[in-house]
């Protein structure tokens, strides 16, 4: 078989099983993207022009004062040591992970932790245990029998989201710091979803529970909550010396032009007061799931990323279909970003909807799923 015959072959079977995947622009009301304090479409002043090209890694060229400011900004939103930037996040879990993580090392993951992560891992070349979703009685067993057999040159890891991707639940981080604490692991919290959205400052969940001296660090990205592009870890200044001399995403990647650097510092000034806009989006999550239960219509999660259960990639797909003929931009989510049988919707709530839109969806989704 060629290699052409092969490809078509493989795009022939997922589009059998109905899980082909497309690119398609946006249409009709947002509730795909993680745009959830509405960040997304604000246009940035320009002000102060800055370099919009960018022309090599922070270690040659690429580097501009620029994001030694908006670094010790981070730094002081989280009440940190440091931060370090990079191009996404993506690139921040993998490189965080893979470099902090050495061979021989132990780690300890969600098993519904995001594909960066489960890469970051593969890359560490640890070894693993996956613990089933929030299972902290499960996680507390195998972190026992790691310290058991560890060695001194061996050290121990634990790596969660915060608030999960799909799920659109909340990780037990109290419960997690603890054991954490008691079986002498390092934790490493992905707060993606969190950043922007909770705490008096929006700094994320790890910060809100005042875990931060807990931790050993956290990645947040600012394409989500923040409305822009790139990501950036939060820890010791040790930490991020070691990314910069270490971290091949940083090292080989040619660095965020300038100008990001100054729609980071706007975006800052913008979340760390908006603490209205953190109200509306908790509200509105809080009016939606109860349409959804009036409808009786099953909602997963608790928080404003919310899982209608579909079964099928079938069912998905055609309830994903009926609500974007509706004006309603949500897509069905299928395996392998969720595992086979579990296929869903995703909606995203965002504190710039609109109430009336916000339970239009709730029976629309109510009346494609009779």
């Amino acid at each position: 078989m060629s290699l052409t015959e092969r490809w078509r072959r493989e795009l022939d079977e997922l589009t059998a099983l109905g899980r082909d995947r497309q690119l398609r622009p946006p249409h009709g009301y947002d509730f795909s993207s993680n745009d959830y304090l509405g960040y997304g479409g604000r246009v940035f002043a320009d002000t102060q022009p800055l370099p919009r090209g960018a022309t090599a890694s922070r270690l040659l060229r690429g580097h501009h004062p620029i994001w030694d400011v908006v670094e010790e900004r981070l730094a002081h939103w989280h009440d940190a040591e440091a931060a370090l930037v990079l191009n996404s996040g993506y690139a921040a879990n993998e490189g965080l992970l893979a470099t902090a993580i050495a061979p021989g090392d132990w780690v300890a993951s969600d098993q519904l932790n995001h594909a960066s992560i489960v890469d970051g891992l593969r890359l560490a070349k640890a070894e693993k245990a996956i613990f089933p979703h929030n299972d902290v009685g499960f996680l507390e067993d195998r972190l026992a029998e790691a310290r058991q057999s560890s060695s001194a040159q061996r050290s121990l890891f634990i790596v969660t989201e915060s608030l999960f991707s799909m799920e659109g639940d909340l990780a037990p981080l109290a419960e997690i710091a603890a054991l954490a604490e008691r079986y002498h692991a390092h934790l490493i919290v992905d707060e993606a979803h969190a950043t922007g959205c909770f705490g008096p400052q929006g700094s994320g969940l790890v910060d809100d529970l005042g875990l931060r001296n807990k931790v050993l660090a956290t990645m947040h990205t600012g394409g989500k909550a923040l409305g822009v592009v790139g990501a950036y870890v939060v820890g010791s200044r040790l930490l991020r010396d070691y990314l910069i001399n270490r971290c091949r995403p940083l090292i080989f990647a040619t660095a965020l032009p300038p100008q990001v650097g100054k729609w980071w510092k706007e975006a800052l000034d913008r979340v760390w007061h908006d603490d209205d806009g953190r109200r509306r989006l908790h509200r509105l999550t809080a009016s939606f799931r109860s349409e959804l239960t009036r409808h009786g219509v099953e909602a997963g999660g608790s928080q404003f990323i919310v899982s209608i259960p579909c079964g099928t990639d079938s069912a998905a797909v055609h309830s994903a279909n009926s609500l974007q003929a509706a004006g309603f931009d949500v897509r069905a989510i299928r395996p392998p970003t969720v595992p086979p049988g579990t296929a869903r919707l995703r909606i995203s709530i965002h504190a710039d909807h609109e109430s009336s839109v916000v339970a239009a969806l709730a029976a629309a989704i109510a009346a494609c799923r009779t």
